[in-house]
């Protein structure tokens, strides 16, 4: 039986697009940025854009902001939104000073983490149980631990320093440093040659004057990692954060993962804070040190679209900008504004390939009026210069907002049934 029906011409499908893997994205990203900085520096004859000393500032002070957007994350994923870690990081560094002053850094630092855990605890108390919205309670727990930290101040630290606003001094960490590599590092340093240099100064910062925190930080980076996306634990904590009613009807305990995710939400930023405390520039607990840190965390772990390997490119961003201030000036940070000027003239070259011609005339109108910037100044006024972090995060957050996916269900107030 001959059958009436063609056969249809058998079409090979189309082959799929190899997915570029994350880890080689950072990588490019971060030769890029690296290459950029040397070409700035040399442009500008400005060699503290990669010396070794900036980039020891810049890991110092990177540590409180990727300890605070850790937090952040942890409990943005469960869906619970945390304004407050300014609050709990404030709590973390007087406890960090209480602790530290009496029984030495280690002690600091679990004294620090139990005093962020207490903020996380009402944060969820207030935004689990109760239905609080969640950022009227951050507000109210940022509003709290100023308040208390600044009583138990008087109470406690007036009488040991005659200082109601500072702490006596804290013992620090011992700091381990790769002295052979850190030589030889510091002698390509030295020679001042284009890119190996540059790259010589910045790895000598990272092995150079390195303290338990650091590595601690660090490590809980891919510890999170695996513990949020390679374990049913974190599967089901991030499903809460996505959908919290179904995760409820396939038996997951909903209320049990936020409170977990909050309360380790408060431990990390208080750790934030303990990294304030135990910097070797400060050593003690003062009133008002955060200086918005805990803010700048979130803003880097948005910045990070709510992943740990983004959230570390975030707050290394925000700690070389403040690193940079504080060790360089103004002139430093002028010079950066001609490294802004340069990756612009890339995104314009980049935007014009893909034939984006609305973006890329707007990427040449800031380039030109960054340039003129430059030329018009011999330095950054002072005053605008210990503003810098807070303006590199409101210029990344605008660029990096078409691009962000939060968790489905971040700040919805969940009710069972």
């Amino acid at each position: 039986m001959i059958s009436t029906l063609e056969e249809k011409p058998h079409i090979p499908a189309a082959p799929r697009k190899r997915k570029v893997p994350g880890w080689a994205v950072a990588m490019l990203g971060v030769a890029g940025a690296i290459a950029l900085l040397s070409i700035t520096s040399y442009q500008t004859n400005f060699p503290q854009l990669t010396s070794s000393g900036t980039t020891q500032t810049a890991v110092r002070l990177a540590l409180p902001i990727l300890l605070a957007g850790l937090g952040g994350l942890w409990a943005e994923r469960a869906g619970v939104v945390n304004i407050g870690l300014e609050g709990m990081m404030i709590m973390g560094t007087w406890g960090a000073a209480w602790a530290g002053y009496q029984w030495g850094p280690w002690a600091a630092l679990v004294a620090a983490v139990v005093f962020g855990s207490l903020g996380g605890l009402l944060h969820a108390i207030a935004t689990v149980t109760f239905g609080v919205n969640h950022i009227v309670s951050g507000v109210a727990i940022n509003l709290l631990g100023a308040g208390l930290t600044k009583y138990l101040s008087t109470l406690i630290f007036l009488p040991l320093s005659n200082n109601p606003r500072q702490s006596p001094p804290v013992q620090s960490f011992d700091t381990f440093s790769a002295a052979g590599l850190g030589d030889w590092l510091g002698e390509l340093e030295a020679d001042q040659r284009l890119f190996i240099s540059d790259v010589a100064g910045i790895l000598r910062g990272l092995v150079t004057g390195v303290s338990p925190l650091t590595m601690i930080a660090i490590l809980l980076l891919p510890l999170s990692y695996w513990l949020l996306w390679r374990t049913r634990f974190g599967l089901r904590l991030r499903s809460v954060g996505e959908n919290p009613h179904a995760a409820d009807s396939l038996g997951v305990k909903v209320y049990f993962h936020k409170y977990v995710a909050v309360i380790v939400s408060g431990g990390l930023a208080g750790l934030g804070g303990a990294a304030l405390v135990l910097n070797p520039g400060q050593l003690s607990y003062l009133e008002g040190q955060t200086g918005g840190r805990g803010y700048i965390g979130l803003a880097a772990m948005i910045f990070g679209n709510w992943r740990p390997g983004g959230l570390l490119g975030g707050a290394a961003l925000f700690g070389y900008a403040d690193g940079l201030q504080l060790r360089s000036g103004g002139e430093t940070v002028l010079a950066l504004v001609y490294g802004v000027v340069l990756l612009l003239g890339v995104i314009v070259v980049w935007q014009l390939i893909r034939r984006k011609w609305f973006s890329a005339a707007a990427a040449i109108a800031v380039a030109v009026l960054m340039y003129l910037l430059y030329i018009s100044l011999d330095e950054i006024p002072s005053e605008f210069v210990s503003y810098a972090p807070h303006m590199v995060t409101l210029a990344v957050l605008a660029v990096a907002s078409q691009r962000l996916r939060m968790p489905a269900a971040d700040g919805l107030v969940y009710r069972r049934g």
